[in-house]
C-alpha cells in the first residue's frame, strides 16, 4: 500500500475533518479506523472487538460527523457509554473533530451534573448526543430529547455497559429508535449480553476484530514483583522514587483497600487522592480534574471508578491487587503508554498467585519481566541466583 493510500485523506473525508485531524496530530488511521470508518459511512451495522488504545472514538466519531446533516434540527446520532468519565472524554474528542465544523452541535448528558444545564444544551438541538443510559432515559421521560428520527446509535464499551446492569436501559433506548437505525457496537470482549443485543437490534452486521499492534499497540513494559501485604507499599514507593515517576495510577480490587492505601500514601507521599464507588460524583469530578491538571502525582482507584479515564501522560500503572477478571488487566495497564508514549506496568504478586498471573498473561497475550530488589533496594531483573541470595 502506498503512503498516500495509508492516510485519512484516502478515506475521502471532508476538508474540515482532515484539518481537525491534522491539528490533533493524526495523519495515519489505526487498523480499527481503516476497517470501521468506510463501513459506518456506508450505513452498515458494525460490531467491533478492539482493545483499549486503538483509536475507537475516531473510528465511530469521524463517520458520525461526516454523514450528518447540519441543517436538520432533529437528533441524528447517539453515543451510549457506561460512565460519566468516558462520556466526558468522548465528547471532548468529538468536539476536537468538529473544530472546523462550527455548524455541528454536540451535547453530553450524564448523572452527577445539574439537569438544567443539560436541558439548556438539548434545547439547542444538538446533532450528536453522548450519554450514559440512565440520564438519557431521564431526559427522554421528561420530553427533553427525542430519538425518533435517529440515524445512528453507537454503544461504546458495550461489554462493560451491559455488565454494569444497563442492559434493560439500553434496550428501552434502542426500542425508541426507528427500526432502520444504524447500530454500531464497540467492545473489548464479545460477551453473551453483547451478542444478545447485536442479534436483536443489528441487521446484517459486519464483525470486526482488531488486535493492538504496530503503531496502534501501546508501548507498555510490564513487570512482575513478588511482594505482598504491607511490603507492597514500601516497594511501590521505592520504584516511584527510583524511576522519578510523577504521574501514576494504582489499582486495587476493593473500595476499602483503595481508601486505606490512599490514607497511607498521603502520609508518606502527599500528592495522592483516590476514586471509588462510595464517593459522590462531584468529588470524583474534582479528583479527576486535579489529576488531569497535574496537581496529583498518584491516583488510587477501583476498576469501575477508573472506567473511561483517558489521561495521555500517565507514566506508570501499579496493580496493587491482581485484577479479579482478565480483561481488567488490559483496562488497567492501558491507562499508560497512550498517544505513542512509553509506559510501565508493575504487578505485585505472592507465590500463590503464579498460576493466576500465568492465566492473565496468556489471555492478554502479554509478557512480563520478573523483577526483585537487590541489597541496596534497587530494582533489578529476577534470576534464580537473586532468589538464592
Amino acid at each position: 500500500m502506498s503512503e498516500q493510500q495509508n492516510t485519512f485523506a484516502a478515506l475521502q473525508l471532508t476538508e474540515p475533518t482532515l484539518r481537525a485531524l491534522q491539528v490533533m496530530g493524526f495523519d495515519t488511521p489505526t487498523p480499527i479506523q481503516k476497517k470501521t470508518i468506510p463501513l459506518v459511512m456506508e450505513g452498515r451495522d458494525v460490531i467491533a472487538k478492539a482493545p483499549t488504545g486503538t483509536g475507537k472514538t475516531c473510528a465511530f466519531g469521524i463517520p458520525l460527523i461526516e454523514c450528518l446533516n447540519p441543517d436538520m434540527k432533529d437528533l441524528q446520532a447517539l453515543v451510549l457509554c457506561p460512565t460519566r468519565e468516558l462520556c466526558e472524554q468522548i465528547t471532548a474528542d468529538l468536539q476536537a473533530l468538529i473544530r472546523f465544523n462550527p455548524a455541528i452541535r454536540i451535547a453530553a448528558v450524564y448523572g452527577g451534573q445539574p439537569m438544567q444545564k443539560q436541558v439548556n444544551a438539548l434545547k439547542k438541538h444538538p446533532h450528536i448526543v453522548v450519554a450514559t443510559p440512565g440520564r438519557l432515559l431521564d431526559h427522554m421521560g421528561r420530553g427533553n430529547v427525542w430519538i425518533g428520527n435517529l440515524y445512528t446509535a453507537v454503544l461504546d464499551e458495550a461489554d462493560e455497559m451491559l455488565k454494569m446492569g444497563f442492559i434493560k436501559d439500553v434496550r428501552r433506548i434502542l426500542n425508541a429508535t426507528p427500526d432502520d437505525t444504524q447500530v454500531v457496537m464497540f467492545s473489548a470482549t464479545i460477551s453473551r449480553e453483547v451478542m444478545d443485543v447485536a442479534w436483536e437490534y443489528q441487521h446484517d452486521a459486519v464483525e470486526i476484530q482488531v488486535a493492538a499492534e504496530g503503531d496502534s499497540r501501546p508501548h507498555i513494559q510490564q513487570y512482575l514483583i513478588r511482594s505482598e501485604g504491607s511490603q507492597r507499599l514500601d516497594d511501590m514507593l521505592d520504584i516511584i522514587a527510583q524511576k522519578d515517576f510523577h504521574r501514576v495510577m494504582v489499582f486495587a480490587n476493593m473500595k476499602c483497600t483503595v481508601k486505606q492505601l490512599t490514607e497511607r500514601l498521603q502520609k508518606r507521599h502527599g500528592s495522592v487522592d483516590c476514586l471509588h464507588g462510595d464517593m459522590p460524583q462531584s468529588l470524583r469530578n474534582k479528583v479527576m480534574a486535579k489529576f488531569r491538571a497535574n496537581k496529583l502525582e498518584i491516583l488510587v482507584a477501583t476498576d469501575v471508578a477508573a472506567r473511561g479515564i483517558d489521561v495521555e501522560d500517565v507514566e506508570a500503572v501499579f496493580n496493587y491487587d491482581i485484577p479479579e477478571e482478565n480483561e481488567y488487566y488490559l483496562h488497567r495497564i492501558g491507562r499508560t503508554g497512550r498517544a505513542k508514549r512509553h509506559g510501565a506496568a508493575y504487578t505485585f504478586m505472592a507465590d500463590a498467585d503464579r498460576f493466576r498471573i500465568r492465566d492473565i498473561l496468556k489471555y492478554t497475550r502479554s509478557e512480563a519481566i520478573p523483577m526483585t530488589f537487590d541489597e541496596n533496594r534497587q530494582l533489578i531483573p529476577f534470576t534464580p541466583e537473586n532468589e538464592a541470595e
